[in-house]
Protein backbone atom coordinates (compact mmCIF):
# COMPACT_ATOMS: atom_id res chain seq x y z
CA UNK A 1 0.00 0.00 0.00
CA UNK A 2 2.62 2.71 0.79
CA UNK A 3 4.04 1.81 -2.82
CA UNK A 4 0.89 2.75 -4.01
CA UNK A 5 0.79 6.04 -2.50
CA UNK A 6 4.16 7.30 -3.23
CA UNK A 7 3.84 6.73 -7.34
CA UNK A 8 0.75 8.24 -7.29
CA UNK A 9 2.36 11.25 -5.19
CA UNK A 10 5.36 11.41 -7.57
CA UNK A 11 2.90 11.19 -10.39
CA UNK A 12 0.80 14.13 -9.52
CA UNK A 13 3.91 15.94 -8.27
CA UNK A 14 5.46 15.31 -12.10
CA UNK A 15 2.04 16.36 -13.61
CA UNK A 16 1.57 19.38 -11.79
CA UNK A 17 5.18 20.22 -12.61
CA UNK A 18 4.73 19.69 -15.90
CA UNK A 19 1.53 21.65 -16.22
CA UNK A 20 3.18 24.83 -14.33
CA UNK A 21 5.74 24.57 -17.19
CA UNK A 22 3.99 24.42 -19.92
CA UNK A 23 0.99 26.85 -18.68
CA UNK A 24 2.42 28.91 -16.39
CA UNK A 25 0.27 29.66 -13.25
CA UNK A 26 -2.97 29.94 -14.98
CA UNK A 27 -2.49 26.14 -15.74
CA UNK A 28 -2.05 25.27 -12.11
CA UNK A 29 -4.62 27.82 -11.15
CA UNK A 30 -7.50 25.55 -13.81
CA UNK A 31 -5.60 22.02 -12.58
CA UNK A 32 -6.50 23.15 -8.55
CA UNK A 33 -10.11 24.29 -9.50
CA UNK A 34 -10.74 21.25 -11.74
CA UNK A 35 -9.18 18.63 -9.14
CA UNK A 36 -11.42 20.78 -6.26
CA UNK A 37 -14.19 21.07 -7.59
CA UNK A 38 -14.18 17.19 -8.48
CA UNK A 39 -13.42 16.10 -4.76
CA UNK A 40 -15.87 19.23 -3.59
CA UNK A 41 -18.78 17.26 -6.18
CA UNK A 42 -18.73 20.49 -7.55
CA UNK A 43 -19.96 21.07 -11.20
CA UNK A 44 -19.43 25.01 -11.45
CA UNK A 45 -15.90 24.50 -9.90
CA UNK A 46 -14.80 21.43 -11.63
CA UNK A 47 -16.58 23.16 -15.06
CA UNK A 48 -14.32 26.31 -14.29
CA UNK A 49 -11.26 24.42 -13.81
CA UNK A 50 -11.94 22.53 -17.64
CA UNK A 51 -12.66 25.83 -18.93
CA UNK A 52 -9.57 27.36 -18.01
CA UNK A 53 -7.69 24.44 -19.04
CA UNK A 54 -9.32 24.30 -22.24
CA UNK A 55 -8.65 28.12 -22.73
CA UNK A 56 -4.37 27.75 -21.99
CA UNK A 57 -4.18 24.18 -24.62
CA UNK A 58 -6.33 26.05 -27.36
CA UNK A 59 -4.88 29.23 -27.08
CA UNK A 60 -2.53 28.80 -30.12
CA UNK A 61 -5.45 27.99 -32.30
CA UNK A 62 -7.45 30.98 -31.40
Amino acid sequence: MPVIAVLGAIFVIGFEQLVQWQYGPMGIIGLLLLSIGIKAKNPMCSSLGAVVLAVLVAGPAF
